[in-house]
């Protein structure tokens, strides 16, 4: 583990639209179900790009519960891993849903240095049909992962993909009310 200036952290998240399936990078994170065995939105466009070599890992690992991480190959994909992560359904934000869906980045980005991952994207976790308002979930995605990276220098590159300019809009706003660069955004 090394240590790296908060400032070394924040150089080192970037924001870009588009496909989280298009990223060249070691590995992207999947915003899945507890099943683990493929949904809509970002989690059925990961199984449709990576085959179905996916879903024969993903039904061995017997799913997955909320806020927590597991990883497979990528497949098809040009990532080398999916972390799959199950994000929390908003009900309201008091029943742990902030604890929750700090848990999903913190066990993505663990599992990531735990498997030599150097560069990780990540979509919006929890903010499509789990209802999460993208405000709140932008801070907390921003703020775990700076965190997590201030303590962990081997994680050199972390992309948010996202979905729309309401979220490319929602995120940046973030990331600059949180201390990160406004260059850091693409």
């Amino acid at each position: 583990m090394s240590n790296s200036k908060p400032l070394d952290a924040w150089g080192r998240i970037e924001l870009r639209p588009g496909d989280i399936t298009e990223f060249d990078g070691d590995a992207i994170v999947n915003a899945a179900n507890s099943s683990l065995l493929g949904g809509g939105g970002v989690d059925g466009a990961i199984h449709r790009a990576a085959g179905p070599e996916l879903l024969a890992e993903c039904r061995t690992l017997g799913g997955c519960p909320t806020g927590q991480a597991k990883i497979t190959r990528g497949y098809r994909l040009r990532a080398k891993f999916v972390i799959h992560t199950v994000g929390p359904v908003y009900g309201g934000g008091r029943h742990g849903e902030p604890e929750l869906l700090r848990s999903c980045y913190e066990c993505s980005l663990r599992l990531a240095v735990e498997n030599g991952v150097k560069s990780i994207a990540f979509p919006a976790i929890s903010c499509g049909v789990y209802g999460y308002p993208m405000e709140e979930a932008a801070r907390i995605a921003l703020g775990t992962t700076a965190e997590f990276l201030t303590r962990h220098g081997e994680i050199e590159r972390v992309v948010f993909y996202l979905f729309g300019e309401q979220a490319m809009s929602v995120y940046s706003e973030a990331l600059s009310e949180l201390g990160g660069m406004p260059g850091q955004r693409a």
